[in-house]
């Protein structure tokens, strides 16, 4: 494990080869850790930050798919889970549609049928 892990490399593979990469990436870490301890050379040192920095790219690409695979399923259906909706702010969640702006009771209704605008002739 000499080079670092790309993402774009990582959006390639399947899950099952993510999860092994990050299992690799993992062992990897615990044997420079222990290497650090034990008084290991600077090298070692300064790859553990390479290797910490590629697991969290496995996991973040792990997550994207997965939710992109999610967002995918829940596509056409009525309902969706929260965290896959979209964020915007809690007023704008809250928010009449343009359905129920439109929307008139029936005394209004009858109102603006039988008092409609006057119109008037403005001169100039």
């Amino acid at each position: 494990m000499a080079a670092r892990v790309k993402a774009h490399e990582l959006r390639g593979l399947t899950k099952a080869e993510m999860l092994k990469k990050l299992d690799e990436l993992k062992t990897e870490l615990s044997q420079l850790r222990v290497a650090s301890v034990t008084g290991g050379a600077a090298s070692k040192l300064a790859k553990i930050k390479i290797v910490r920095k590629g697991i969290a790219r496995v996991l973040t690409v792990y997550n994207q798919t997965q939710k992109a695979k999610l967002r995918e399923t829940y596509a056409d259906s009525k309902y969706m889970p929260l965290d896959l909706r979209a964020k915007k702010t809690r007023k704008m969640r809250r928010a009449l549609t343009k359905d129920e702006l439109s929307r008139v009771t029936v005394k209004a209704l009858k109102k603006k049928q039988n008092f409609p605008m006057r119109r008037f002739a403005v001169t100039a």
